[in-house]
């Protein structure tokens, strides 16, 4: 039978593709393939999901896209800080919420990021 088996990737318009990569491997951390995209292997404890969010649902703030991406990560803490190092606006304090850890900040085009980090 045929299965969704997790999430394959989130597409973003962008004013400019190269700098929007190039501020992530710079201030983030991450590694940029030759099709210029953001990819990460899997450490055997990936968690992906899509949840939907009311249409006037503040979550998403102050960012205006219609969509936010929550990455999972190891230090929240230090993560919060690499985005800020590179100009990112961190959004609120770190909250730790029992079952994980979680930040937030706006990337350089604007959209909301979740960082959390699992705590099980």
């Amino acid at each position: 039978m045929a299965k969704i088996l997790g999430l394959g990737g989130v597409f973003i318009r962008c004013k400019d593709t190269k700098a929007y990569t190039a501020w992530w491997k710079t201030h983030m951390g991450v590694d940029i393939t030759e099709w210029n995209s953001i990819e990460w292997k899997s450490d055997g404890k990936a968690f992906t999901m899509v949840s939907p969010f009311k249409q006037d649902s503040d979550y998403f703030a102050p960012s205006n896209e219609k969509f936010m991406m929550n990455l999972r990560v190891d230090d929240v803490p230090a993560m919060i800080e690499k985005a800020r190092s590179g100009g990112a606006e961190i959004i609120g304090e770190i909250s730790d919420e029992g079952y994980g850890a979680f930040g937030w900040f706006i990337d350089p085009e604007g959209i909301k990021i979740e960082l959390w980090q699992d705590k099980s």
